[in-house]
This record gives structure tokens, C-alpha cells and sequence, in this order.
């Protein structure tokens, strides 16, 4: 089954992105754990996301779009990245969910992703 897991970062865990001195160690973690996964054949998919200031956001109402900048929700976490695994089961998720390198302080949820069928 397909899991979803969501990566949720604050503003400090963000911040090491940008860190001269930090940042080196904090991003070299993210392709090592990626490569985990690919080796465990387990990755579908993922991907890393830009700064919450860079987002967008649309609304629709009545069938017009309504264009907002920044991120859908002006919260302390904000949706850093994401990973879509295959493993059998919500445990197993979880265990993979728990090796992710996120700075202290960010939160991971992990959620089945949407089978449609078809």
C-alpha cells in the first residue's frame, strides 16, 4: 500500500536550509535518506519543496480562481517536503516515517494516499 509522508518543518528547520555553516550537514541528510528508501525499493516518489514565502495559492469560489501569495495556511509548520512509499502496512510507514532527517521540532504525518479506482 501507498503511504504518504508528509514532512512539516518550522522556521528553524527551514533556516538550516539557508545556513552557511549548517546547511551542508542538514541537506546532505535528505539524499542519503532517500537513497534508503530507493535501495529498500520501497520510493515512489517525492520531492523536496521551496520556502513556505515562495508559495502560491489558489481558491476557487463560483467557478473563479482567487490568487493569494504565500502558503495556504499561516501556521508555525509549514509543508516542507513529501516521500510516497509502498510497504505493506501502517507500521512499516511509521518506522520509515521515523528515519526522516528533519530538524528537532518538525512534525511527520504519515497517511495512506487516495486509491482511485480505474
Amino acid at each position: 500500500m501507498n503511504y504518504s509522508i508528509l514532512i512539516y518543518e518550522n522556521t528553524a528547520g527551514f533556516a538550516l536550509r539557508t545556513d552557511p555553516e549548517l546547511a551542508p550537514a542538514y541537506c546532505a541528510a535528505w539524499p542519503a535518506y532517500t537513497k534508503t528508501l530507493q535501495d529498500a525499493g520501497i520510493m515512489v516518489g517525492g520531492a523536496g519543496l521551496e520556502l513556505p514565502d515562495t508559495a502560491t495559492t489558489i481558491r476557487l469560489q463560483d467557478g473563479k480562481r482567487q490568487v493569494q501569495d504565500g502558503p495556504y495556511a499561516d501556521t508555525k509548520e509549514q509543508l516542507g517536503g513529501f516521500y510516497i512509499i509502498n510497504v505493506q502496512n501502517l507500521d512499516a510507514a511509521l518506522d520509515w516515517a521515523a528515519r526522516v532527517p528533519a530538524a528537532p521540532g518538525s512534525v511527520i504525518e504519515v497517511r495512506p494516499t487516495l486509491q482511485v479506482p480505474g
